[in-house]
C-alpha cells in the first residue's frame, strides 16, 4: 500500500473515532513535509473544520494525538496552522526498505480486472518514420508499460494507415519516375525508398501548380486540377475498386515499408500486441456510415457525400463519406474504434496516443461513436501531447525536411559510442559490449529526453543536451545505476539488515522517503498517463543517492552493520532506478 494512502485510512479511523463522523478519503489530502517543518508528511485538516466544528489547530492536535496513542507507525505529530504534520517510526521506514529490498514488483499495483487498450505510432505506409514518430511511440510504449505496472491488462496496439490518397502519391510517382527501383536495387530501406517517392511527388504537383498559374488559372483552381493529383485521385478510386494492377503495386510498395518499419520498431526496443490496418478497418466504417444514414444520424448532401451536423454540440459539420464514395479518416477511425470493441469485449478503455493538432478530430470521433450508441464510448481517451520541434522550425514530410528516426538514433547511439569512449568505458570490454553499451545509452539518452517532459507541451529536441552525463537525462540515471552496480559487486560479504541503524543520518532518511515515494509515483504515472511524472521522480531518487554517496562513506562506516545497511539502501535504489527506467522503456548497464 502507498504511503499516503496509509496514511489517508488512518486520518478518517481517528477523525471517526475522535468525532463520530467519517470523512470522504478522497478529501484527505496527504502532502510531503515542507523541509524547514518536522515531519515525514502533512495532512491539511480544514476541509474538515465542518465536522469536528472546531478550530483548525484543536482539530489537528486532536487527530494527532489520536494517531500516536493509535497508530504504531507514527510516533510524533506538530501542527502548523490548519496542517498536521506527520512523524513516521524508524520501524516503518526499516520494514519498507526489507519489503523493497525482498519484492521483485516492489512499487506495482495488484492486478485488477481492467483491460486498457493503447494505441500508438500508426504510422502512414508513405513515408518513414520521423523525430515526431518518436515522441509517439516512446509515450504510448511507456504508458502501456506504465498501465501493466499499476495491475491492469493492457493491449498494445496500432493502426496502419496504409491506404488513401496520400499512400497513391508515392505509389504514381514511384510507378511515373521510378523505373522500377527496389531496396534491392538501390540498397535503400524500403520505407525511405518509399518516402522518397512521396517528396518527388509533391515536387512534380507544385510544378504543375505553377504551369497551370501561368496558364491563367487561379492558385485554387490550379491545385485541384493539376494533373497529377487528379491521377492520383483516380488511382485510389482503381485501389477501392480492387483494380488488380493498382492492388499490386499496393502490396509490393506496401511489404517495403513494413520490413522499414520493424527494423525501426527493433532498434527502438517496442512492441505490439494486435495490429490493425486501415485498409481493413475502412470497410467497416463505411458501412457503420450507410447505417448512420439509414437512422438518420448521419445526412447526404446533393452531390453525394455523407454528413454528420454537429453544430447542436457546439462543433461543425464533419464529411464522413466522400461525393465519390470513397472514405475519409474519420470513416476508417469510426471502423477501428467498433473492430476494436469487438475484439476486445472486455475492454475498460481505448487511449489514442495522438499529436495535438488531432484535439478537435478526436472529440468528434467519441461524440460520433456515442450518436451511434456505443457505451463505450464515453471511455475513449485522446492521450494527446505535444509536437517536437528543432531550432529551425517544424517538420514537413512532404517537403523532406523531417528529422528521420532511423538517421537520429544512430547519431544518438554515435554520439553515445563517442563520449564512452572519451570516458574509458569500453576498457575490458568486448566489441559486442561495447556495441550494446552505447545502444544502450544512445537510445537511453534519446527516450528520456522525450519523456521527462510533460506530454501536452511542445518541446524543442536538444541532441547535446540529451547526451550530457550531467543534469535531467537518461545517461545521468544510467551512470547511478553503473555505481551502485559496483558496489553491490565490491560488497562481498553483505548481509540484509532488518533495522534502520539509530544513528541514521538525514541523507539516508531522505533517501529511504524517496524509495517510499515509488509506489505512489508508478501510481500516479498510471493515473495521468504521464511518464514524465516517473522520470521526475526518477531523477529526484538520483539526486538524492548522489548527494548520499558523497556525503555518507559506505564501506569505511564504523561497524558491519551500517555497511550492510548502506549497502542495501545502494541495492534497493539501484533496483528501484532499473525498475523506473524498463516502464520509460529504457535499459540500464552494470557497468558504464
Amino acid at each position: 500500500m502507498e504511503i499516503q494512502t496509509k496514511i489517508q485510512q488512518a486520518f478518517a479511523q481517528a477523525f471517526q473515532a475522535v468525532y463520530q463522523a467519517e470523512p470522504e478519503l478522497k478529501q484527505i489530502s496527504v502532502q510531503k513535509t515542507r523541509k524547514e517543518f518536522t515531519g515525514d508528511f502533512t495532512v491539511n485538516v480544514f476541509p474538515f473544520l465542518r465536522l469536528s466544528k472546531l478550530k483548525p489547530e484543536e482539530t489537528a492536535t486532536q487527530i494527532g494525538e489520536w494517531l500516536v496513542a493509535n497508530e504504531a507507525d507514527i510516533v510524533a505529530f506538530e501542527v502548523v496552522k490548519g496542517f498536521l504534520n506527520l512523524t513516521l517510526s524508524d520501524a516503518y521506514w526499516s520494514n519498507l526498505i526489507t519489503e523493497a529490498f525482498n519484492n521483485a514488483n516492489y512499487g506495482k499495483g495488484e492486478p485488477t480486472d481492467k483491460t486498457v487498450l493503447v494505441e500508438y505510432s500508426s504510422p502512414n505506409t508513405n513515408k518513414p518514420l520521423h523525430l515526431g514518430h518518436l515522441r509517439n511511440i516512446f509515450l504510448g510504449y511507456s504508458v502501456a508499460e506504465i498501465l501493466k505496472a499499476n495491475g491492469h491488462t493492457v493491449v498494445k496496439t496500432q493502426i496502419i494507415n496504409d491506404r488513401g490518397i496520400h499512400i497513391c502519391k508515392s505509389m504514381l510517382a514511384w510507378q511515373r519516375f521510378g523505373n522500377g527501383e527496389t531496396p534491392e536495387s538501390s540498397g535503400i530501406k524500403g520505407d525511405h525508398l518509399v518516402g522518397k517517392y512521396y517528396v518527388i511527388f509533391d515536387k512534380e504537383y507544385k510544378k504543375q501548380i505553377a504551369e497551370l498559374v501561368e496558364q491563367g488559372k487561379t492558385k485554387e483552381e490550379a491545385e485541384k486540377e493539376a494533373p497529377i493529383l487528379l491521377e492520383a485521385q483516380e488511382m485510389l478510386r482503381k485501389w477501392e475498386a480492387k483494380d488488380p494492377e493498382v492492388t499490386q503495386l499496393w502490396e509490393t510498395m506496401n511489404s517495403w515499408v513494413y520490413a522499414g518499419f520493424d527494423s525501426t520498431y527493433t532498434q527502438m526496443g517496442v512492441d505490439f500486441d494486435q495490429l490493425y490496418y486501415e485498409s481493413d478497418t475502412y470497410l467497416l466504417g463505411k458501412k457503420v456510415v450507410e447505417e448512420g444514414l439509414e437512422k438518420g444520424i448521419f445526412y447526404k448532401k446533393e452531390d453525394g457525400s455523407v454528413w454528420i451536423d454537429l453544430t447542436e454540440d457546439g462543433l461543425d459539420e464533419k464529411l464522413l463519406l466522400r461525393k465519390d464514395g470513397t472514405a475519409v479518416y474519420m470513416t476508417q477511425d469510426i471502423g477501428t474504434a467498433i473492430l476494436r470493441s469487438q475484439d476486445f469485449p472486455s475492454m475498460s478503455q481505448m487511449i489514442y496516443t495522438v499529436g495535438n493538432e488531432q484535439d478537435y478530430h478526436f472529440k468528434v470521433l467519441f461524440l460520433i461513436l456515442s450518436k451511434l450508441g456505443y457505451e463505450w464510448a464515453k471511455e475513449c481517451y485522446h492521450l494527446s501531447y505535444g509536437m517536437v520541434e528543432l531550432p529551425e522550425g517544424k517538420m514537413k514530410s512532404r517537403e523532406g525536411t523531417v528529422v528521420d528516426a532511423d538517421d537520429l538514433m544512430s547519431q544518438m547511439v554515435e554520439a553515445a559510442r563517442s563520449e564512452a569512449q572519451e570516458h574509458g568505458s569500453f576498457d575490458d570490454m568486448s566489441e559486442e559490449q561495447a556495441d550494446d553499451l552505447s545502444d544502450m545509452i544512445g537510445m537511453a539518452a534519446l527516450k528520456y529526453f522525450l519523456l521527462k517532459v510533460d506530454p501536452k507541451k511542445k518541446m524543442l529536441f536538444d541532441p547535446k543536451e540529451s547526451i550530457d552525463l550531467n543534469g535531467n537525462t537518461g545517461p545521468f540515471i544510467q551512470y547511478a545505476h553503473a555505481r551502485i552496480c559496483s558496489i553491490r559487486n565490491r560488497a562481498e560479504n553483505f548481509k540484509p539488515v532488518s533495522e534502520m541503524p539509530e544513528n541514521a543520518g538525514e541523507k539516508e532518511r531522505e533517501l529511504v522517503k524517496l524509495i517510499g515515494e515509488y509506489p505512489q509515483a508508478v501510481k500516479d504515472a498510471g493515473a495521468q498517463f504521464s511518464p514524465a511524472t516517473l522520470s521526475n521522480y526518477t531523477y529526484e531518487l538520483v539526486k538524492a543517492y548522489n548527494s548520499f554517496y558523497q556525503s555518507v562513506p559506505i564501506f569505511k562506516a564504523e561497524t558491519e552493520n551500517e555497511v550492510n545497511w548502506r549497502v542495501q539502501l545502494s541495492t534497493v535504489t539501484g533496483k528501484i532506478i532499473e525498475s523506473a527506467m524498463l516502464l520509460l522503456g529504457i535499459r540500464v548497464p552494470e557497468k558504464m
